[in-house]
């Protein structure tokens, strides 16, 4: 059974998915951080970012904390915490699918191997 390979559209909600989620935990995480944290590159993230402050889901602010006031704080939307929340039931239904079929697979790698085993078991 062959592993499906995730759509550039759904890699691409995913990224986003990660990124809302990982700005509303944390507002304050720096481009590098956050691709850092993502597997990623920074200039990925930062044309991710900017896709979402064009789209009104993040809104970039200084983060007054800290003491290099070049630092930014990403704040999500209203309209960014709704696309978060939505993205996340897409997100898991995606993930318990490949899991229904990682399941499936094993199934049927487990009756492979038994079948070798009967069969080699009778020679």
């Amino acid at each position: 059974m062959p592993t499906k390979i995730p759509s550039r559209q759904a890699l691409r909600d995913e990224t986003r998915f990660r990124i809302l989620r990982l700005l509303h935990e944390n507002p304050e995480l720096s481009q590098r951080e956050l691709a850092r944290a993502l597997g990623v590159s920074t200039g990925g993230v930062h044309y991710a970012l900017r896709a979402l402050v064009d789209k009104g889901l993040v809104k970039i602010g200084n983060f007054t904390a800290a003491p290099d006031k070049r630092r930014y704080a990403y704040v999500l939307t209203p309209g960014g915490i709704a696309r978060k929340a939505a993205l996340t039931a897409r997100f898991l239904d995606r993930k318990l699918a490949e899991y229904d079929a990682l399941v499936a697979e094993i199934a049927a790698l487990r009756a492979e191997l038994d079948a070798g085993d009967a069969e080699g078991a009778g020679a």
